[in-house]
């Protein structure tokens, strides 16, 4: 961090250490991992500024809304959100009210909270959370509203300090922004385009962890198959996983999200050649239908994507894929759905994230007429839920009478004794156990299975 935001760091310590209580913030995710990532680091800002951390935003003095702008619920819900701060705030007139992240990237957005939300304080967006501590010393010294929308950099900010919510599961990303700028996504717009961090920076912070007893590393990106396309060095995505494979340890790897037009032989081999890499790969389809994906611009058929996973099942026979799913695409038809559901049928996957499509301000496909009634988009993301329904209840099945590995991430909802935690195949698996299991690795041999997760019993370490 520059010279100049550690001068505000020790302004505004100084400040808090003055007042008779130190003051508490409390920071609220919406959204993507990359944006829990992001909250950690503005919580690691928060501590070394003085504050006290509080998961309850009415005993806050100062509270974040790290914001998600990628459908257009989840917008509705942060304004909705900031009504009930209001209350907080007329009870508190210290309260200080921050409004972060992707949403905060949108002109229209913050013409609407300068307009109709004056008692916001701060608005930044996802380039400006190095300046924290000079937005909240610029309030601090009476400025009523403070904005910083700063123009996408083409660098990467190190050194910001995170405040973990996991003390053995850990995000790391890898790369942020994104170039593929397809017809739906608002991500390039607010994230800017894609700027990869050096391996050997990645490397050494995933060393650290490590030697801290972290088990599940999860590396971030938009695209993580673009890594390394912006550095000088001739390296990618694969590269780094079998880099970070030699990683002394114990500890999984997960990633995401990959898009199928950049992944191909290379990754599926790095996967499967690397023990500490999950077998299990999120590759997001979006629609079976070419038609449907040249209008997207997702840059890739039917027909490439199936080559993917035919490759990765010819490697392990089980390989676990999931997905995301739009339905309803502008003028979608039931030929270009049916397409979808006929991906569905031949991959299996173990699980899938399906949304009705939401416009987004900014992005072209606003700008397509859509005949599809939202009547009927229901009806299909309905016909699709029930179809992966069936499919995960085979699915899992395959489980029956093997012996997982799988990381116990927490007490599982049978009451005392029951755990749960997910498999190399980032399958959840609930099985009884102590707590003081949770963040290893145990093996389970499954004895049950369900079409959202498997059941099994606990084998003596």
């Amino acid at each position: 961090m520059a010279d100049s935001a550690q001068n505000y760091i020790q302004k505004v310590k100084q400040l808090n250490e003055k007042k008779d209580t130190p003051p508490l913030a409390h920071v609220h995710n919406y959204g993507c991992q990359l944006n829990v990532t992001d909250g950690e680091k503005m919580k690691g800002q928060l501590l070394k500024l003085g504050f006290g951390l509080t998961e309850r935003p009415e005993e806050a003095d100062f509270v974040i809304f790290n914001t998600c702008a990628v459908r257009e619920g989840a917008e509705e819900h942060v304004f909705g959100n900031l009504g009930f701060l209001k209350q907080y705030k007329e009870k508190n007139k210290d309260m200080i009210i921050c409004i972060a992240g992707c949403m905060s990237e949108q002109s229209a957005v913050v013409e609407k909270i300068k307009k109709s939300y004056k008692y916001v304080d701060i608005v930044f967006g996802t380039n400006a959370i190095s300046k924290l501590p000079r937005l909240i010393y610029e309030v601090y010294m009476g400025r009523k509203h403070v904005y910083d929308m700063s123009e996408q950099s083409s660098s990467v900010t190190e050194g910001i300090e995170q405040i973990r919510n996991s003390t053995f599961k850990a995000s790391v990303p890898v790369m942020y922004g994104c170039n593929n700028f397809c017809t739906y996504c608002i991500v390039p717009y607010v994230r800017g385009r894609e700027r990869s961090r050096q391996p050997d920076v990645i490397i050494n912070e995933i060393k650290e962890l490590v030697k801290n007893g972290y088990k599940e590393i999860f590396l971030l990106g938009q695209n993580v198959n673009s890594y390394g396309n912006d550095l000088e060095e001739n390296i990618s995505f694969p590269w780094l996983l079998r880099q970070i494979n030699k990683i002394d340890g114990e500890f999984i790897v997960r990633f995401m999200s990959s898009h199928p037009k950049d992944a191909g032989r290379e990754l599926i081999d790095a996967i499967c050649d690397c023990d500490k890499v999950a077998k299990h790969l999120h590759l997001p389809l979006q629609s079976g239908s070419n038609d449907i994906l040249e209008k997207m611009n997702r840059r890739y058929t039917h027909e490439k994507y199936m080559e993917i996973i035919n490759y990765a099942r010819e490697r392990i026979s089980d390989f676990s894929f999931s997905t995301d799913i739009i339905v309803g695409f502008p003028n979608e038809t039931e030929s270009d759905f049916e397409s979808t559901l006929d991906i569905l049928k031949k991959v299996k996957y173990d699980n899938i994230y399906s949304y009705i499509y939401s416009k987004r301000a900014g992005t072209k496909a606003i700008l397509i007429d859509d005949l599809v009634t939202y009547e009927e988009k229901q009806k299909r993301i309905q016909r699709l839920l029930e179809l992966q329904r069936d499919i995960s209840t085979d699915n899992y099945k395959r489980f029956i009478g093997t012996t997982l590995t799988v990381l116990a991430e927490s007490e599982g909802k049978g009451g005392e004794g029951s755990l749960t935690g997910k498999s190399n195949e980032f399958i959840i698996v609930n099985f009884s156990g102590d707590k003081s299991l949770i963040g290893s690795f145990v093996n389970v041999k499954i004895t049950a299975a369900r079409n959202w997760a498997v059941y099994g019993e606990l084998i003596s370490q």
